[in-house]
């Protein structure tokens, strides 16, 4: 795979991540629409191990970088209920190059690239049974990194979650994700690589417990763990664990 403008027979990565977002729901009224904006904030820690070949030798190097990762913006989420269990949200996302990055080295805080991405996400409830369906479906869109003179495809993901609340206000389901390359990338490392495209999967079971604090205000926290069940040129991890606080005023 490319990486530091090199050739990497092997690549191991470990990253975690902590996010901080706002999300503001703009007072509309009573209508079936209701529009909001956000910002996300994140810290990233990275531990990057490769083996590189170059002049027909291969050798193991390792770097680690921590610090604030690219900023993530959106500027609009529209959505749209159709009823009080169903609902539609469209949202427009842009990740800023604003991370720390070197193209010589292995391990970024940053990506050194825009990304556009066009969201739809959908959520029916069976309120009678306790049962949940969500659907999320994006495509990314990158610009070209000038650095490394590399162009990332398209990324297609699909996100399905399936819950089951019970009175307690805990709930258990099943989350499935994938990632799909759409094409090839480009640049002259790539091309070596026939374009170097990538897909994977993942499935894992998730809990979450919904409750109030003070009586009044909601919060709901979440945890999933979701391992790689197929890769290919892309990383995967049997131990991808995901842990969320949300908190609505």
């Amino acid at each position: 795979m490319p990486i530091a403008g090199q050739t990497s027979v092997g690549l191991d990565a470990k990253v975690a991540i902590t996010l901080a977002m706002a999300l503001k729901v703009w007072d509309t009224g009573p209508g079936p629409w209701n529009f909001a904006t956000g910002a996300t904030v994140s810290y990233v820690w990275t531990d990057v191990t490769a083996t590189l070949a170059a002049q027909g030798a291969t050798g193991s190097m390792s770097q680690s970088a921590t610090g604030l990762f690219d900023l993530y913006f959106t500027p609009i989420v529209a959505g749209y209920h159709f009823s009080a269990n169903e609902h539609l949200a469209l949202s427009f996302n842009v990740w800023a190059p604003t991370g720390s990055y070197d193209p010589n080295q292995l391990a970024n805080t940053g990506l050194n690239t825009w990304t556009f991405i066009p969201q739809v996400a959908y959520t029916k409830l069976w309120p009678d049974t306790g049962w949940e369906f969500d659907v999320v479906s994006g495509v990314q869109f990158y610009t070209r990194n000038n650095d490394t003179d590399h162009q990332n495809a398209p990324l297609l993901t699909l996100d399905l979650l399936e819950l089951r609340h019970f009175a307690s206000g805990w709930s258990a389901g099943l989350v499935i994700g994938t990632v799909q390359q759409l094409g090839k990338d480009s640049g002259s490392l790539a091309e070596g690589l026939n374009g170097f495209v990538g897909r994977d999967w993942a499935a894992g079971p998730v809990a979450t417990y919904d409750t109030r604090l003070s009586g009044k205000t909601p919060m709901s926290v979440s945890l999933r763990w979701v391992p790689t069940i197929y890769s290919k040129n892309r990383l995967d991890s049997p131990t991808t664990v995901m842990g969320t606080l949300t908190i609505a005023f």
